[in-house]
């Protein structure tokens, strides 16, 4: 709802018709008050002066939103220079001249032909002057003047948002401050009343309270719990005009959510909680979960657990489970039932982010008692040790003992237990394992450098319980033994210039050893014993297990010697000690003059080494041949394979006999005829199988008659077994029951028809009784018995 103040518009209307009498003010910075000057130039002789102007106006006011059915009226031009006459004429130019105000070019009035909003624009601005009609010149210069459009209360406060969010911490103070909330007003807030904007609540009370100049919302209960209520919806109004009567007014929601505080401890929903468990189970096993309910969320609501006291404190351990905030009982140690069959625990649950605003309620932590009962189980042997290491030397001989293992029944029984090794891990077969004693012995030589640890496991099973077992890991590791001698690492391709001087290195040689000594390697190099003294070469041991070769002689000539054979003896230093002879071939080559090899003497050994381009095309065409008739020995081969498989038309496996043929039912008179069963002579007519045409004529044969018994049941199995007995029966044969009912019915017979002798002394006057449609059988049964008769 809008409301328009017109009052002031008595008050501009009295202005306006007095601009005609009032005078120009002079002000310095306004361009209304100043002078019109005459100017005269030096030849008139004449002094300067100054005249005043002749405009008659002051600034003008308008009201916005004018509602009248006349142009609404601005004010009025008038120069002195206007005699009434009307020879001069008005012009008025500048913001809207000519279409949102109007001017009598006579008189001089100013309208406003259309409604006017100050808040799309406050302010014109316009030129006016002042033109002799006769003349068309100005009697006066041409001047600007201001139309202000004053306000009126025509715009509602609007909220910068039509829903606001916000929250609060529960169990606030009165007056915890909770969002500030902006409502703007279109109108001009320096013109009365109309943008001066108060906040008030309509909803929300007394939960919440709103400053009425600034608009912020506080709250206005103390300690509000958000177990009992999270979610608020406040209603905020902002009113124009001071908030008094008649003011325009717009409103706003606020969602208010209170977020929890930890200030409620933890509780158990039972005080004592009882679990089982196996003495088996293994370490970690989960027995059970306890939780303390705490109304809190988040980071309020975790809980932690833990034991605080009780005879099973090193026995268990409780953990928890972030997700559910469940306390989780787990096994720390081995159980024993035969040690202790109920352990007793405390656990307590506290908050992991206490709040020291509320610790003043109370400890924010429970305690609860956990009783675990051990279960006693038949349990499996137990070995001494987790696992064993055994290291053996790699020259023991074989069948000896290299180690023992040992496991005991933990049981009160104390079962008697045979060892064994599993050959899934033993697959060479290279260990045994007495099974009384758990001895481990050797069946095969060892070897560290082929393999230098096995992994074997040992099982251990109680003798009266087979399914009682354990398994334990035997490392057995291999111990190193000096018996590889130390060889070359490579092959070395030495050769030695034919200008080489004496003294110069020709190669570096080093060398590899299989064994692994503890205290690590040390090679020497020597000549062999039968080559002391060799006049080519000198061997020069490096001491860090290498050795250079080393020139002796001055030149080497291709054509006297082109390869030499220098053998080196090569020894550890362990025990006991390894030696070995390696020989190093060193051809002659030519080079240039800084050493770089031209040509040697490679060829011959090239191709006695390898293989010339002929001879490998050779062996391929070979090769291609053989292969060419194989296929052609297979094919000839596969073509006598395609014989007919029967050639016979007499074949036996030609005559498929159908053993699948389900009869036709009831309804199919053709397969059986249901006379034979009534009259046995017809049966003996051979009559063939109609709904089938068999594929094999058999001979049908004669039985003896049997029609002098005629009891069908008998019949029925007499020709059943005469059929079972013959092989020539086709096996289509197939019989069905219609009007054999069987012995020991409990009804007995249904049938009237043998009733006459056993029903003179009942009573059928009750089938009158059963309405029209036993009105037949009650005549026939129901009269006297001479009726009857």
């Amino acid at each position: 709802m809008r409301t328009y103040h017109c009052i002031p518009l008595l008050i501009w209307t009295y202005m306006f018709h007095t601009v005609d009498t009032i005078l120009l003010q002079e002000k310095p910075n306004s361009y209304l008050s100043s002078k019109k000057i005459v100017g005269l130039t030096k030849d008139d002789g004449k002094m300067l002066r100054r005249t005043k102007r002749g405009w008659m106006w002051n600034q003008f006011f308008l009201l916005e939103e004018y509602t009248g059915t006349d142009t609404q009226y601005v004010g009025k031009l008038h120069t002195d220079q206007d005699k009434g006459d009307g020879n001069l004429k008005y012009i008025l130019t500048g913001d809207g001249a000519g279409s949102l105000f109007v001017i009598d070019e006579n008189t001089g009035d100013i309208h406003a032909a259309k409604k006017l909003d100050r808040e799309e624009k406050s302010l014109y601005i316009l030129r006016a002057k002042a033109i002799d009609r006769k003349t068309g010149r100005q009697v006066e210069p041409e001047s600007e003047f201001i139309i202000k459009i004053h306000d009126i209360n025509d715009n509602e406060p609007k909220f910068t948002k039509d829903l606001y969010t916000a929250s609060v911490p529960e169990m606030s103070g009165v007056g915890t401050s909770v969002i500030q909330v902006t409502a703007t007003d279109a109108d001009d807030a320096n013109y009365g009343n109309s943008a001066k904007v108060v906040y008030s609540i309509l909803q929300g009370q007394p939960y919440f309270s709103v400053d009425p100049e600034s608009g912020i919302i506080k709250t206005a209960l103390p300690d509000m719990s958000r177990e009992n209520r999270e979610q608020y919806q406040v209603v905020i109004q902002a009113k124009d005009m001071g908030g008094q009567m008649g003011g325009l007014s717009g409103t706003t929601t606020v969602n208010i959510t209170l977020t929890d505080v930890n200030n409620n401890p933890p509780r158990f929903p039972q005080s004592t909680y009882q679990f089982n468990s196996p003495e088996s189970v293994p370490l970690g096993t989960h027995l059970g979960r306890i939780k303390a309910n705490d109304p809190d969320v988040g980071e309020n609501a975790e809980v932690e657990y833990r034991i605080a006291e009780g005879d099973g404190a090193d026995m268990f351990d409780v953990i928890t489970d972030k997700d559910t905030q469940e306390g989780i009982i787990t096994v720390k140690q081995n159980l024993d039932f035969e040690n202790q069959m109920l352990y007793t625990l405390r656990v307590d649950a506290s908050n992991t982010h206490p709040d020291p605003r509320f610790l003043h309620l109370g400890p924010f932590k429970d305690t609860a008692v956990v009783k675990i009962s051990v279960e006693d189980i038949d349990e499996p042997p137990v070995f001494s040790k987790v696992s064993y290491l055994i290291e053996v030397d790699e020259d023991v001989k074989e069948g000896s003992i290299i180690g023992q293992v040992t496991a005991y029944d933990p049981d009160a029984r104390n079962n008697l237990i045979k060892y064994s090794v599993d050959r899934y891990t033993d697959m060479d077969r290279i260990f045994g394992i007495h099974s009384e004693n758990g001895s481990i012995f050797t069946l095969k030589a060892l070897d560290r450098e082929s393999s230098p640890w096995h992994n074997i496991t040992v099982t251990a099973t109680e003798i009266n319980n087979p399914k009682q077992s354990s398994h334990i890991p035997v490392f057995i590791r291999i111990l190193d033994i000096n018996d590889h001698a130390p060889e070359f690492a490579m092959y070395y391709e030495t050769f030695v210039c034919e200008n080489a001087k004496p003294g110069q290195l020709i190669q570096t040689v080093s060398v590899m050893d299989k064994d692994d000594p503890p205290r690590g390697h040390k090679f020497y190099f020597e000549p062999v014993p039968e080559f002391t003294l060799n006049p080519n070469f000198t061997i020069v041991d490096n001491k860090d297990n290498t050795a250079g070769i080393m020139t002796r002689k001055d030149g080497y000539s291709r054509n006297k010697m082109s390869t030499y054979l220098l053998p080196i003896l090569i020894f550890d230093n362990d025990y006991p000690i390894q030696s070995s002879t390696g020989t190093l071939t060193i051809r002659v080559c030519a080079c240039d003059n800084q050493g770089n090899m031209q040509s040697c003497t490679a060829e011959a050994l090239i191709l006695s080494a390898g293989l010339s381009t002929g001879a490998l095309v050779a062996i391929l065409l070979c090769v291609l041949i053989l292969l060419i008739l194989v296929v052609l020995f297979a094919a000839l081969k596969r073509q006598r394979k395609k014989e007919p498989l029967i050639i016979s038309k007499d074949d036996v496996r030609d005559n498929i006999v159908t053993y699948n043929d389900e009869g036709g039912g009831e309804e199919d008179t053709q397969a059986f005829d249901i006379g034979t069963l009534r009259n046995p002579e017809a049966r003996e007519d051979s009559k063939l199988r109609r709904d089938v045409m068999p594929e094999t004529i058999f001979q049908i044969r004669r039985t003896v008659p049997l029609w002098e018994n005629i009891d069908v049941q008998d019949f029925i199995h007499r020709r059943l077994k005469e059929n079972d007995a013959d092989p020539s029966a086709p096996p289509y044969d197939s019989l069905a029951t219609y009007a054999y009912e069987g012995n020991d019915s409990i009804a007995d017979s249904l049938s009237s028809l043998e009733s006459l002798t056993a029903d003179c002394n009942q009573d059928y006057d009750y089938l009158s009784d059963w309405g029209p449609r036993f009105k037949k059988l009650a005549d026939m049964y129901g009269g006297d018995d001479s009726d009857r008769d």
